[in-house]
Order: structure tokens, then C-alpha cells, then sequence
């Protein structure tokens, strides 16, 4: 039987393996896709060493320099490698993002097995902490997540990328080959975003935003746009989540007295998911930052995962996927004008706004549910076979 044959019929035995993010969505969707897959056993092999998103932030600004620190990093490899020991036989490691720096220790005990390695990227962890400022803060800082990361790139045998774009990032930045990245798209947990059956009122009309206040979202543009529509109290702003630009906002709002934004802060996620279901329109993102162009952002696919109408700014890799005024409707980017525009456009349109919705959410099926995720995972992992 040839090698194409055993992986193709062979049950596929995976460690997932790293400090990933247990509780992000994208383990969440890999994990829980690739438990659903028939020919597929996982075998999950964490260890905690970042408390949330804002220690991670706290390490990069400087805190990283401090014994505690480190203390804290070998007792967590420690920790994995005592798991890892564990492991039944398996047949490729998959680390978990965010794993860049965990590759160096992946590698080892793969060698040692003398098994494959591959590295779910999602995002580079430099240009994160170059778009947040944490690199121009300390240049040293900077300079050392690039070379981790570098590193950390390098050593495994397959790198799962979202999309074209990030990958020709990768390449151009880091000298890696492209013939070493296999394609798996973000997506939505559609175990919790899904169609939910909810009153929706035309009155008022509900403009819903959800997840982190960041440079790359583009915040700027939604409140720009609700401030141009201040004297339409027949619309109205739902803002959920938090972040570093959410004060700066909130105040924007107060001093100009917006009494069409509503900042609902975290809540729990019952409330979140009705709030976005009676919502009328979902937001997605309008910054101009590198990372907001060479992703499609969980919010966007949760929108759509919930038969929402999602308006968003476009970008080549938003319009590789999605298509506009089908799936999606896409206005320029920082501009609040066309983001009000689009708003009542789709307010005085129910049935362009409905017909969009629904096309959206079957278009989330077909690629971007779990299930899809899952088998898109499998086949990636099978090629290293």
C-alpha cells in the first residue's frame, strides 16, 4: 500500500500541544473540529503560562526582564514536558496558538520521538506587539520577539497559515518557504454562535460591535459614523467587550454627547449572544493596520455564524472569501461617512439586508463551521505524510 494510501485510511493520532490560549476561539474550533473527525484522536498536552491578554501585554511592555518571569516560564515548559512524557504514541504534534515560542521545545521532544511538528501561526506575535506599541516602547523588546519568532517558525515541519496574505507576510519577513504552509481559514464556534430565534423590533435599529477596542478594528470609524448619525434616534450603537481604546472612546462619546452609543462593557455570554441575535446589523472591523488586512476577524464570522447582516471594511483578503453585497457589504476602510452610509442603506433594505444574512451564514457552513475547520485541519496534517 502506498504512503498516499496509509494516510488516507490510517487513523491520524495527534499530541496539541503547547501554552496556547485554552479558552480562544481558535483552539477551541481546532480542538473541537479535529475531535469530530472519524478518523482522528487527539491527545491534549497544555500547560498555562499567560494569565489573560493583558499580562501578555505586561510581559512584552518590560516585564519580561524580571525573575518572576522566567521562574514562571520554566515551571510551565517543566510542566508540559512532564505531560508530554505522558503522551501516548502519537503520530504529528500540532501546537496551539499562540505556539511560536513553544516550537523550540515541541522540536526537541519531537525529535526525540522522532515524530513531525506543526504550528497552528494565526498571527505573528511581533507584528501584534509592533501594531500595540510594545516595540517601539523598547527596541530591544522588539528585536527579541522577532528573533524567538523567527526561530520558532523555522523549526517545524508545516506551518498552518490563514490565508495568502499572512503567509506572503511570513515569507518576505522571516525567509521561510512557502512550500512549508498549508491553508486552515479562521472561523466561528458554532456550538455558541449559531441563529437564534429573538423579537427584532425595527425600532430602534440596532447596531451591535463586539470583542476587543483595538488600533486594527478601526474603532475611530464606528464612532464616527455614530456621531454622524446623532440625530437619528432611531439607531442606535451596542458596543460589547473591552481594550485599551475603549476609555478613550467612552469619553469621545460623553464630551460630544452621543446618546445613540451604548458601551455595555463585558457580560456574560447568554446576553452577549442575544444581544448580537436581536441586533440588526453586526460589525466587523475598519482599521488600516497591516493585521487588519491580512486577516478576517473572529467577529466577522461569529456575525455571520448568527445569520447577521456583517458590514465591514474591505480588503483583498475579506473579498477572497467573502463576496460584497452577497455574503457581506464592504465599505472603505477609516471612513466613517461610508460606514453611516452603508448603515442606512441596509436599515431602509430589509430585504437586501435579510438576503445578505442569510447567504453570509451559508457561506459560514460551507467553509468556516467547525466541521469544515476540523476536516481542514486533517488534511493539512496529513501531508506531512
Amino acid at each position: 500500500m502506498s504512503n498516499h494510501d496509509l494516510s488516507s485510511v490510517q487513523q491520524l493520532r495527534i499530541c496539541y500541544f503547547g501554552t496556547y490560549r485554552a479558552n480562544y476561539s481558535r483552539s477551541r474550533i481546532i480542538l473541537a473540529g479535529l475531535h469530530g473527525r472519524p478518523d482522528v484522536q487527539v491527545y491534549e498536552c497544555h500547560s498555562q503560562l499567560w494569565q489573560g491578554i493583558e499580562d501578555r501585554v505586561e510581559q512584552a511592555g518590560g516585564g519580561w526582564r524580571s525573575p518572576r518571569f522566567w521562574t514562571r516560564v520554566l515551571k510551565a515548559y517543566w510542566r508540559l514536558f512532564r505531560k508530554h512524557n505522558q503522551v501516548p504514541e502519537y503520530d504529528v504534534m500540532l501546537i496551539g496558538y499562540p505556539g511560536q515560542f513553544d516550537s523550540y521545545l515541541a522540536r526537541l521532544l519531537t525529535w526525540w520521538r522522532r515524530k513531525p511538528v506543526a504550528l497552528d501561526i494565526l498571527m505573528s506575535l511581533h507584528l501584534v506587539a509592533e501594531e500595540r506599541g510594545l516595540t517601539e516602547k523598547s527596541l530591544w523588546t522588539g528585536r527579541l520577539i522577532f528573533w524567538l519568532e523567527k526561530g520558532g517558525l523555522k523549526l517545524p515541519d508545516l506551518l498552518i497559515s490563514e490565508n495568502d496574505a499572512y503567509e506572503g507576510y511570513y515569507c518576505r519577513q522571516y525567509g521561510l518557504d512557502p512550500q512549508k504552509f498549508h491553508q486552515v481559514p479562521h472561523g466561528a464556534d458554532d456550538r455558541i454562535f449559531y441563529p437564534r430565534e429573538v423579537e427584532r423590533p425595527e425600532q430602534p435599529f440596532r447596531v451591535t460591535y463586539h470583542g476587543m477596542y483595538l488600533p486594527s478594528h478601526g474603532m475611530d470609524a464606528i464612532i464616527g459614523a455614530a456621531s454622524l448619525l446623532r440625530k437619528r434616534p432611531d439607531i442606535q450603537f451596542h458596543f460589547f467587550g473591552s481594550g485599551p481604546e475603549k476609555e478613550r472612546l467612552v469619553r469621545f462619546a460623553q464630551k460630544e454627547g452621543l446618546p445613540n452609543m451604548i458601551f455595555h462593557g463585558f457580560v456574560d455570554r447568554d446576553e452577549l449572544l442575544d444581544s448580537i441575535a436581536s441586533s440588526h446589523i453586526s460589525l466587523g472591523v475598519f482599521g488600516e493596520t497591516r493585521q487588519s488586512h491580512y486577516t478576517i476577524q473572529n467577529k466577522i464570522w461569529e456575525g455571520l455564524a448568527m445569520a447577521r447582516p456583517v458590514i465591514s471594511g474591505d480588503s483583498r483578503v475579506v473579498r477572497e472569501s467573502l463576496e460584497h453585497g452577497r455574503h457581506i457589504y464592504l465599505v472603505p476602510r477609516e471612513n466613517p461617512q461610508a460606514l453611516a452610509d452603508a448603515i442606512i442603506l441596509l436599515k431602509e433594505n430589509p430585504e437586501m439586508r435579510e438576503a445578505i444574512a442569510q447567504a453570509g451564514y451559508q457561506r459560514f457552513l460551507a467553509g468556516n463551521s467547525i466541521a469544515a475547520i476540523g476536516r481542514k485541519t486533517e488534511e493539512a496534517l496529513r501531508t506531512l505524510f
